[in-house]
């Protein structure tokens, strides 16, 4: 995998790369060609996936709202955050979507524990979560959602106590992905107050820095595109 660090560059540009990207890639008698990660961060804008409903935006003000294609609701990027595009083709790799994002995950995860903090999958919310009272401790989540009595009906996911650190939003296009995720380290996180994040009303949203982290964001980046290239391997 070709990491290139891109640093800080406008959303709508760089959605436009992707796409493009993929469009050409591995066409009928073009060379394979070699999968890619883009490691950036973006100028402040809202995204709103496919799922995306207008009312889970309360007041954008001047930050701008870009509708895409990938799926999930809407989610705000800015500076103090890492974002990583994997453009890598499943086919070749040798697994499918519902492991790809598993992986994804896997990689946030093991990027949080390296600096000491440990993430929560919540299942039915991808992402990665954090405990707002206890961000290092290794106790493990119950079972989330959990079932009714009768066993037979999954409920709403349940954010108590916990905070959102890290972001999914994927596009799977004749079997190649792009857009990707998203880690928090060092924000405003002001503008996550005027949505719902991920269509969730009154999720927290967290970074880095407010659970006690000091950490560069070149160092994440470092470490977050590294865990991405381990853990996306076929």
């Amino acid at each position: 995998m070709q990491i290139a660090q891109l640093g800080r560059v406008d959303y709508a540009p760089t959605y436009a790369a992707m796409q493009a990207f993929t469009e050409q890639r591995d066409l009928e008698g073009q060379p394979p060609s070699e999968d890619q990660l883009w490691m950036c961060e973006h100028p402040p804008v809202y995204t709103q996936g496919l799922a995306g409903k207008p009312e889970h935006i309360f007041n954008p003000a001047h930050i701008p709202v870009v509708q895409t294609n990938r799926g999930g609701q809407v989610t705000y990027h800015g500076p103090g955050q890492v974002v990583g595009y994997p453009l890598l083709n499943l086919k070749r790799a040798g697994y499918f979507v519902k492991e790809y994002v598993y992986r994804l995950e896997e990689a946030l995860i093991r990027t949080l524990l390296h600096f000491g903090v440990t993430g929560h999958r919540v299942a039915g919310a991808p992402g990665i979560y954090v405990r707002l009272d206890d961000p290092f401790g290794h106790t493990p989540l119950p079972n989330r959602p959990g079932k009714d009595a009768g066993g037979s009906r999954t409920m709403a996911p349940d954010f108590t106590g916990l905070g959102k650190i890290a972001a999914l939003g994927i596009k799977v296009s004749r079997n190649c992905t792009y857009h990707g995720l998203a880690l928090n380290v060092a924000m405003d996180l002001e503008p996550f107050a005027r949505i719902n994040p991920c269509g969730y009303a009154a999720l927290q949203t967290v970074d880095l820095s407010t659970i006690g982290v000091a950490v560069g964001w070149q160092d994440a980046a470092d470490i977050l595109s590294h865990k991405l290239a381990t853990y996306l391997a076929p």
